[in-house]
């Protein structure tokens, strides 16, 4: 199993190394025009931004999570979202801030058809880390 292992674990937690601070509304805005392309690469940066500050090596890469997603018609994608905001509710403990069921808001909101909006809180949450 994969192993929990999140970047700089103090309190309030230092800037995580290597992630960028993405506009949360221009990948929003980008996915729509894009009829959903865009969408596909906004969940691969997301992806490979939380492989960096978790620090897991043995989880899938971006590609083989769009490619899970698109192969079962999207639901992968919704226990992905709720892995994520798993890892992001460890994150924030491991860093001594509150947390709550991130995982079960992005399981949630994934099941009736807003991953976009899960996608864009998960996004919000690791632009607080970048800074």
């Amino acid at each position: 199993m994969n192993e929990f292992n999140p970047q700089t674990p103090v309190p309030g937690g230092a800037p995580a190394a290597g992630i960028p601070v993405r506009s949360i509304v221009t990948c929003i805005l980008l996915s729509i025009v894009t009829c959903g392309i865009y969408l596909y690469v906004w969940l691969y940066n997301l992806n490979e931004d939380m492989r960096r500050v978790t620090g897991d090596t043995n989880g899938p890469s971006g590609g083989v999570v769009i490619l899970l997603a698109i192969v079962t018609c999207g639901i992968y994608m919704i226990y992905w979202m709720y892995k994520q905001g798993d890892a992001i509710d460890r994150i924030k403990a491991a860093r001594g801030l509150p947390n709550g069921n991130t995982g079960i808001l992005y399981l949630v909101l994934s099941i009736f058809g807003l991953s976009i909006v899960s996608m864009a809180l998960l996004q919000d949450e690791l632009n607080k880390m970048a800074r």
